[in-house]
């Protein structure tokens, strides 16, 4: 009975609802209660299997041109009327056209953002976050040669104040890549590294205006080498900052 009042915000938390300071005092219960922590895992996974159950339904070649039979205008007495007619018609579409690829753009981007936000979550949840426990570099990297199919460089730390925790493997949309975690003054940082060929990522992820605020999480996103990299956490924007610009460093 002493975790009811926290699970019934369980679900606002795993949506990023929650002020900023709720969501600092939830994430630390979260990881220092089994139950609630569990219970987190539990629905991001139940989360994920339904975005991936949306996703199986694609619109038939006859169901777009029922539709389009349905919207197509009808033929009009007037020759000038009709001619009109077509015009705004072609407007409509290309207004349509550009506001769907800037929808379907957006929509792409935050989907990418919620699938890394809960990974990250999922992960803290989880009663054994990493595989390989170690704050050696030079023992953590070696660990994902031949369990990945690419090879990375981790940042050195010293004269940091962060610091490596371990690392295990993860998948965004089926696609194999590295999790790690790092601390700084008791916040957790996840950094992934994907294949970049191998993920479809939309246009404009790299857009600094486009950071997910909703999630609660700062996050940086970039290509560098032919590897997409994410830095995400709940620490601040600087200290994100920082750890991102340690590993481009390494990578160049």
């Amino acid at each position: 009975m002493v975790c009811e009042s926290w699970k019934a915000k369980l679900d606002t938390y795993l949506d990023g609802e929650l002020s900023e300071e709720e969501m600092r005092t939830f994430d630390a219960h979260v990881h220092s209660c089994p139950s609630c922590s569990a219970d987190a895992l539990t629905r991001v996974q139940m989360k994920r299997a339904i975005q991936v159950a949306g996703k199986r339904f694609t619109p038939s070649a006859e169901f777009r041109r029922r539709m389009q039979r349905r919207i197509a205008p009808k033929p009009q007495r007037s020759l000038r009327l009709g001619w009109i007619l077509v015009a705004a018609a072609v407007v409509i579409l290309v207004v349509g056209a550009l506001t769907s690829t800037y929808v379907g753009t957006r929509s792409g981007r935050d989907h990418v953002f919620s699938e890394i936000a809960d990974l990250h979550v999922a992960t803290l949840a989880s009663s054994s976050p990493v595989d390989v426990i170690s704050s050696d570099r030079h023992t953590v990297k070696p660990w994902f040669q031949g369990k990945i199919p690419f090879a990375f460089d981790l940042p050195e730390l010293q004269n940091s104040e962060f610091s490596l925790v371990g690392g295990r493997m993860t998948y965004l949309d089926q696609t194999p890549g590295a999790h790690l975690i790092y601390d700084v003054r008791k916040h957790h940082i996840s950094v992934f590294v994907f294949q970049e060929r191998s993920l479809k990522l939309p246009s404009m992820l790299n857009e600094s205006s486009l950071s997910p605020k909703k999630l609660s999480f700062n996050m940086e996103t970039w290509s560098q080498g032919g590897l997409r990299y994410f830095v995400i956490g709940d620490a601040s924007a600087a200290d994100i900052d920082s750890l991102a610009k340690l590993f481009k460093t390494a990578a160049s």
